[in-house]
């Protein structure tokens, strides 16, 4: 909740640069996640991983729904979004990503129990089930949530024991692959944006790192302390193109300088040391996989978001968990929360009596490390 509460503090700071209410849509949406993750929390994840089915099935419709009545939004490059009543829009990706946890620790649990993780069948089967949401999503054209997917893919498989081979097989793939991926899968947007990094062209830099640069320049302003909340000029006249979303960071940056930056990774810390936690505290191989599932995600975004602020990444439209503007990614990220604190709140592999569990003690542990 920390992480949250401090994001929608630069969200509003950032608001005396438009006329647009971020705030208040992000608000909204935290408090909803905040809810859901209490209710979930207090569910068995053992439970919750028999409903794998439906879980993924619903994953499945949303994503594909995208194909058929899918919108896009003002400064993308993808039509990822599904219009709501009300105005609102939801993002299915988001979701999926929640989901996608469940039904993979689900699908990694089976497999170490039959004992075929170390097959070349059972680890096919896992290479088929993450390629569905990733080539579904690359072809809604949000290529960053399937880089997240991939990632997610690789640690969590990584972690279970899936043997190294594999990882050396896949990484051999993927070199020989790559003339491919850069003629045939990428665009030239990407690949402009990728040589971007290599590359000291003004015209460059001004059709396909402004956005970078500018992120840049407001970063180094803020000195040491920053030029103070609500104070950044930069902030204010919008210097850095939706700086509200993908590089919330940057006003961080300009209005609280280096410390409040090493807040934000010193908040990251503390939110994967949790799960890490968790997931050593798990009774079982489904819980410490969801653990590790979560961690993946908060872990890859994180550091692709900030990868890209700081210019050694190109820009790939992945937001900073709990920090950006984006009401699906603020809610969908706390259903995970919830999963986490799930598996501590559950000690037991659901074969024994469930053990009664108080609010109260949901409320004060480990839900609060975001």
């Amino acid at each position: 909740m920390t992480a949250s509460i401090y994001g929608c503090i630069l969200i509003a700071s950032q608001q005396r640069s438009g006329d647009v209410n971020f705030l208040r849509s992000q608000l909204m949406a935290v408090g909803i996640g905040y809810a859901a993750a209490i209710i979930i929390s207090l569910m068995d994840y053992n439970f919750i991983a028999k409903c794998w089915w439906l879980i993924g099935g619903v994953a499945l419709a949303l994503t594909a729904a995208v194909f058929f009545i899918g919108i896009q939004i003002a400064g993308t490059d993808d039509v990822g979004w599904i219009l709501l009543p009300g105005g609102l829009t939801f993002q299915p990706s988001e979701l999926t990503k929640i989901c996608f946890i469940v039904t993979f620790s689900k699908h990694l649990s089976y497999l170490a129990e039959k004992d075929k993780l170390h097959t070349f069948a059972g680890v096919l089967t896992l290479i088929i089930h993450a390629g569905i949401p990733i080539g579904l999503i690359h072809l809604q054209g949000d290529d960053g949530a399937a880089l997240v997917f991939m990632f997610m893919f690789l640690i969590m498989t990584f972690a279970a024991g899936v043997q190294l081979r594999y990882f050396a097989a896949l990484f051999v793939a993927v070199i020989a692959a790559a003339p491919l991926l850069w003629t045939r899968i990428m665009n030239a947007d990407q690949q402009n944006r990728l040589l971007l990094l290599f590359s000291n062209d003004d015209e460059m830099m001004q059709t396909y790192g402004w956005q970078q640069y500018q992120g840049k320049v407001s970063i180094a302003s803020g000195g040491i302390y920053g030029k103070g909340l609500f104070e950044g000029p930069r902030v204010e006249k919008n210097m850095v193109p939706y700086q509200e979303n993908d590089f919330i960071f940057t006003v961080a940056g300009e209005e609280l300088g280096f410390i409040g930056c090493v807040a934000i990774l010193l908040i990251f810390v503390l939110i994967i040391f949790r799960t890490l936690r968790n997931s050593r505290g798990a009774c079982n191989l489904l819980g410490r996989n969801i653990c590790i599932g979560f961690f993946s995600l908060i872990i890859t975004q994180a550091a692709i978001n900030l990868g890209m602020v700081l210019g050694i990444l190109p820009v790939v439209g992945i937001t900073l968990p709990f920090f950006s503007s984006g009401g699906s990614s603020a809610a969908c990220l706390y259903l995970g929360v919830g999963l986490v604190q799930s598996v501590y709140m559950h000690p037991t592999d659901g074969s024994e009596k469930p053990v009664k569990v108080e609010v109260s003690k949901t409320i004060q542990g480990s839900i609060f490390a975001p």
